[in-house]
């Protein structure tokens, strides 16, 4: 049977995690195999529940930092693998580096052995605080390469040289998506994330934390949106000459978006204005007039309809009581020092 009438099998890294547990569901429910691998440092089981009694599903813990030998083919690989919010890859950011350059490399090196397709989750932190607005995939970014994010920020723009150096020398069909601030259910309480932190906040009549005046912006996209974005990339045929954004274009400043999470809640609770953190963009908005041309894709789920569904998430789990990793919580533990650190200066 030719290979491309059999079912395809998907490796899907960092599977366990916000945006990859949701990628999981979606590729199954499209009738693939799933093989997801996931190191537990920033995933949680929990957010698999759904379809791990799954028979096309198949979960291995494993670190992409070292090398993968799998017996089963594989046709389709994302590499989803790394810890995307500040405070976490801050806390360990030889690692983060690690996973960004050794680890991408490696799923790269497993995609050639196998000859499958290759998607890499970058992230719209290779523009760095840009000095472009809306950002374009043409724009080279201005990032700073010695400062505390640039484990991630570096790193990711590292990843993405290794894709496109495979591409150029025919070893793997490769495709990069530039991911902006995805929210949802399954963000995890702890993480560190403007959307998160402000309901988890606000719905404990906590003061909400917000950082310099609330008036830099960002970009929410919901997370249906975002992974359904990621599969159209890997599955279209004519593979775009370079990176995708793939974000919402609606510009929200973080004071609106407090502002209207207080709303959503009911909440009591204030502001607390903090310094900004070291780097901290001042704007960002995608243009995703790629993705549209290429794709056919962009975001349809407002930012009101998208907060509710996820307030709705946190309320139905137990914020306290999330089960964690030994590895989980001491990230969590070193992340607040770093953040310590960072919001003083």
């Amino acid at each position: 049977m030719p290979r491309s009438m059999e079912l395809q099998t998907a490796l899907v890294a960092g599977g366990a995690g916000f945006l990859g547990s949701h990628l999981c569901e979606l590729l199954l429910a499209e009738g693939q195999r799933v093989i997801c691998i996931d190191s537990f440092v920033t995933g949680n089981r929990d957010n698999l529940r759904s379809i791990r009694d799954h028979k096309r599903f198949q979960l291995l813990k494993h670190d992409i930092c070292q090398p993968l030998e799998l017996r089963a083919r594989v046709d389709r690989v994302y590499n989803l693998a790394c810890a995307a919010s500040p405070p976490h890859y801050q806390a360990d950011p030889v690692h983060t580096m690690r996973t960004c350059v050794v680890g991408t490399l490696n799923l790269l090196d497993l995609a050639q052995r196998h000859g499958a397709r290759f998607l890499q989750a970058s992230t719209s932190e290779v523009y760095g605080d840009p000095e472009m607005h809306p950002q374009k995939e043409s724009y080279a970014g201005s990032v700073n390469c010695t400062g505390p994010r640039a484990c991630y920020d570096e790193g990711k723009r590292a990843a993405e040289a290794l894709c496109f150096d495979f591409l150029r020398v025919g070893r793997a069909d490769v495709r990069v998506a530039r991911i902006f601030n995805t929210y949802g259910p399954r963000m995890h309480a702890e993480d560190g994330r403007v959307v998160s932190n402000l309901v988890v906040q606000a719905m404990k009549d906590e003061p909400l934390t917000v950082y310099g005046d609330g008036s830099q912006t960002r970009s929410f996209c919901y997370v249906s949106d975002l992974v359904d974005g990621l599969h159209r990339l890997m599955e279209i045929e004519l593979r775009p000459d370079g990176p995708v954004n793939l974000g919402n274009p609606a510009e929200f400043t973080v004071r609106e978006l407090a502002e209207l999470v207080l709303d959503l809640t009911g909440s009591r609770s204030r502001m607390r204005f903090l310094p900004l953190p070291v780097d901290d963009p001042r704007r960002r908005r995608p243009d995703i007039g790629r993705a549209g041309s290429f794709l056919g894709w962009r975001p349809v789920t407002p930012l009101r309809e998208g907060l509710l569904k996820t307030i709705r998430h946190f309320r139905e789990t137990e914020i306290e009581g999330d089960a964690e990793s030994t590895e989980a919580r001491s990230i969590r533990s070193s992340a607040a020092s770093n953040l310590a650190v960072l919001t003083s200066r």
